[in-house]
Formats: structure tokens, sequence, C-alpha cells
């Protein structure tokens, strides 16, 4: 008897397992696909395949895979049929499959302290702090609330390529603001769900 570690979704079944003692042997993979599943590793921003050992978004397809009709359920498939599992994972030369994080868990303290140090370090940059703002598709993306330097031109394009050179693709930032100011508590931490409010509000000014 041994154990072993395999993977699934509710829309998709049985997606990768491992079969036989030599395989369970592979610390942290969920084992091979399963039947005739057809899997891919893709940037989940482009949509673009990744390469064996990339990390990435897993996009699985296959007739276990079922295609929802329902609005929601829809957001989850590409048009050809493509089901994005929001699992972020990598694929090793064998083709044992390893599951790394939830896509929508990524973009947490440590992530945020991590980006909004990046752009910090762009010159013009008073303040910055990022916001995980809801996402029709995604879920959530990383957003930068900016202020700047009077008279500074940086733009949303200049900081997002400046932080797109420097990290994985699923911590891009996806969108920027730039603002009069960063709201604070008494204690100076960074208030994002006021953040949050100016955008959907209409207060924070894209530029």
């Amino acid at each position: 008897m041994f154990s072993c570690q395999g993977y699934g979704l509710t829309e998709g079944g049985p997606i990768s397992a491992m079969v036989d003692p030599d395989e369970s042997c592979r610390l942290g993979s969920v084992g091979r696909l399963a039947g005739i599943t057809e899997a891919k590793i893709v940037d989940h921003v482009s949509g673009e395949a990744l390469s064996i050992g990339q990390e990435g978004e897993l996009w699985v397809r296959g007739p276990g895979v079922y295609v929802g009709d329902d609005e929601s359920n829809a957001l989850s498939f590409t048009s050809d049929g493509w089901l994005k599992t929001g699992d972020l994972c990598y694929f090793d030369g064998e083709g044992f499959l390893y599951i790394v994080d939830r896509l929508k868990e990524l973009i947490k303290v440590q992530r945020i302290s991590e980006l909004e140090h990046l752009i910090a370090c762009l010159q013009g940059v008073v303040e910055v702090a990022v916001v995980p703002f809801p996402h029709e598709e995604d879920g959530e993306i990383p957003t930068a609330f900016i202020v700047r330097e009077a008279r500074n031109n940086l733009s949303e394009i200049e900081v997002m390529d400046y932080v797109a050179k420097q990290v994985a693709p699923y911590k891009k930032i996806r969108k920027v603001f730039f603002v009069s100011s960063i709201p604070k508590s008494p204690s100076g931490k960074v208030l994002r769900r006021e953040l949050m409010k100016q955008k959907t509000s209409g207060f924070a000014s894209r530029l």
C-alpha cells in the first residue's frame, strides 16, 4: 500500500494522479495528467502559454470538463473550452504537475509590500499604496494608488512597465491611479478600503 496525491476540480473532475509507488516519491507533485485531459500553464493576464518549469495559471480542457451555461461560470472558461482553474502551477520536464498557490491568494501583505517598495523607488513617487482590487474576470488585481511630486509626469504605463520587468507575471500592476493623498489612520496605517471607495466613487483621477 502507498499513499499518493491527486488533483481535481468540481468543473473538471480528476485532473491528475499518481499511479504507482515510484511516482509517489515526487514530493510536492500531484502527479501526471489523468486520461485524455489537456492542460497548459499560462500567463493569467495575457493568456500566453508558458514553458516547462515556469509558474502560471493552470488551464485544462477535455471531455470531463464541464462548461457551465450560467454567466458566473462562463467567466471561468475561454471561448475554445479551456477552464481557468485559478491555481498557480507548473509542470516539470517529465510532465508532473505541481500546485504552488491560489492566484487570488497571492496579492497578500508580503506581496503588496514588495510592490509598494518597487514603486516607491521610482523617481517622482511621494507615496504609494497597492490594493488587491476586485475584478470581474480575475477575482482581484494589483492596483497602485500613487501620490506624485508636483509637476512630475510619471505615467500609468511607465509604472506598470517598470514593475513588470522585475516581478512574476501574476504580480504585475494592472491599474494605476494618481491621487492627491493616501488616507491613513491616526497610527499611520494605510486605509486601503478608503482608497477602494475613492476609486469607485470617482474621487481618484486616472491620468
